[in-house]
């Protein structure tokens, strides 16, 4: 039996793997290691509500788990800066308070978050450099640089008595990333000489043929493309992919463009980008009101939105409500990014919102203006030839891309492979990995100033209501149970108010069905209150086909 199971802890000779969000699915990465009775946290992110979560916009995992064992936790490692790595440390740290590992960037872009959201208390946050090491309990553990879409990506080593992982993070294999180095070969190569036993690595492209690109070629492109622009132009990428940013302000200055800035997320990775060493030289970004009265051939303007988010700065532009940024005829946006799966409606109303404004688009589709940070088949296949773990355990992925990644490590000779699930608690040795419990798992989600899971009854209710609408009914009944007045009906997002007929047929409904019911059946308010309600929603059902939430107000006089 395992060490775990009889106290609850994990064991000196146990290593443990436990994905609480981010198996499964792309985003809200949280994942635990477990070693001598202690717990080691990588990543705590968030990911995006969308329109089946109405009034949510972000989603992290439920830390129930952790936080119950808060004391035995030496320690968050945060792989880079991106949201879904640790967008979610800023709503729920103060349940567990320990050391947060970071390198500079990562650090920087924390502390910033933290500070907007008001954040009560001082978090520890422990910066390391690129290339360091650290211990964290019975944790030695390893940062090794790799290239993603944002600055200091790092794979973590975590050595344990009881074996060693790699945890790649989010990664790729650009041999000209731009900004910052490459990935570190050499110490990948002498790190599967020296023995991992697993390696926990990112699914994301594992389906996608050949190589991810370099961001050398998008940025050479760009050059090319806004030289040929003759009147307005903006670029709309991730705030995060700094390099892209880069780029975009050497094509406006080749152009004899001036940079301006248009979205306050640019804003906040510029100011870390810069305090960290990084867009050095760069001549000084504009802000949109100061950028309104030069001539929009000369201005190059980087917005945030490229997702279709409603409340991103193109959007706004889109919709012609933005106050300082109007795009028209004549004017190009080039969108330099790829669409993130379920944004495609977002999106394409924006597109169509400014090309209803007579602007010129151009996409990925239609030129090399975008790389994935994320390793293709023959990337991922070299990350394994120089791994060589024992066990393969892909992560970051919806399950078509984690089948796919486990196959590939078989294609690669990884002898031993197990594709996880959130909640599924895995013991890792070097002849394999087995799941040897269930623990709980799910989603939260800030609901306006409060955190509610996210199968909440208050946010079943809202779902309910925003696909069938809602009735209200006021039933007024005298001690007999006989009606004492007319019923007062309400209807929300079913009806329309010149529909007479069909409110009335509601109040007929209620008053009949009052009137059928025996009289001891009167004489209980729950039995009133339940057959009225049930008889409303069939109504409603009869007149528009739809099953809406319903609600009575038995009254007793």
């Amino acid at each position: 039996m395992s060490e775990y199971h009889k106290t609850g802890k994990p064991g000196k000779d146990e290593l443990l793997f436990l994905p609480l969000g981010g198996s499964g699915e792309i985003g809200m990465n949280l994942n635990l290691y477990g070693h001598n009775g202690k717990w080691l946290m990588v990543d705590y992110g968030i990911t995006f509500g969308d329109v089946t979560t109405p009034g949510i916009d972000v989603i992290f995992p439920d830390p129930t788990f952790i936080e119950d064992r808060a004391d035995d936790l030496v320690g968050l490692v945060l792989t880079h800066a991106h949201e879904d790595h640790l967008g979610a440390v800023p709503y729920l740290w103060d349940c567990f308070d320990c050391p947060i590992y970071a390198t500079p960037f990562t650090a920087a872009i924390l502390r910033k978050k933290l500070e907007e959201s008001q954040f009560v208390g001082d978090a520890n946050i422990i910066e390391v450099p690129l290339s360091g090491r650290f211990e964290a309990g019975p944790f030695e553990l390893e940062l090794v640089s790799l290239t993603h879409s944002i600055p200091e990506p790092n794979a973590l080593i975590i050595r344990t008595e009881a074996g060693s992982v790699m945890h790649t993070g989010d990664w790729k294999l650009d041999p000209d990333p731009l900004l910052g180095p490459t990935a570190d070969e050499e110490r990948l190569i002498q790190a599967g000489k020296d023995g991992i036993t697993a390696m926990v690595c990112d699914s994301t492209n594992a389906l996608v043929p050949g190589r991810s690109g370099s961001e050398a070629d998008v940025r050479e492109n760009l050059v090319d493309i806004v030289s040929k622009i003759k009147g307005g132009v903006a670029i709309a990428c991730f705030a995060s992919n700094v390099a892209r940013l880069e780029s975009a302000a050497v094509a406006a200055s080749k152009s004899g463009r001036a940079v301006c800035l248009v979205g306050r997320s640019l804003w906040r990775m510029t100011e870390a980008a810069k305090a960290t060493g990084y867009l050095q030289g760069m001549p000084p970004f504009l802000e949109a009101e100061e950028a309104r009265d030069l001539p929009k051939e000369k201005v190059l303007y980087i917005c945030t939105g490229s997702q279709g988010e409603p409340r991103a700065a193109l959007a706004r532009i889109a919709r012609g409500d933005h106050r300082d940024v109007s795009f028209k005829k004549g004017d190009t946006v080039i969108f330099s990014s790829r669409e993130i799966p379920g944004n495609e409606i977002s999106i394409n109303r924006v597109q169509n919102g400014l090309v209803e404004n007579g602007v010129t688009l151009i996409t990925a589709d239609d030129y090399e203006i975008h790389t994935s940070g994320h390793p293709n088949k023959d990337e991922l296949a070299q990350m394994y030839q120089w791994i060589r773990p024992d066990v393969a355990i892909p992560v970051h992925g919806e399950l078509r891309h984690m089948m796919g990644h486990a196959q590939l490590a078989k294609n690669c000779q990884v002898p031993h492979g197990i594709v996880p699930r959130n909640g599924a608690l895995i013991k890792i040795t070097k002849d394999g990995a087995d799941v040897i419990d269930e623990v709980p798992n799910g989603r939260l989600a800030l609901d306006g100033n409060r955190i509610t899971p996210l199968d909440s009854i208050s946010l079943r209710d809202r779902r309910k209501m925003g696909w069938g609408g809602m009735i209200f009914a006021t039933v007024v009944v005298d001690a007999k149970g006989r009606l004492y007045e007319a019923p007062k009906i309400s209807v929300e997002g079913l009806l329309e108010d010149h529909e007479e007929d069909e409110f009335a047929e509601l109040t007929d409904t209620v008053e009949l069905t009052v009137k059928r019911l025996d009289r001891d059946e009167r004489l209980n308010d729950k039995k009133v209150s339940e057959a009225v309600r049930i008889a409303l929603r069939r109504q409603i059902n009869d007149i528009c086909g739809k099953k809406p939430k319903a609600q009575v107000h038995l009254v007793r006089i």
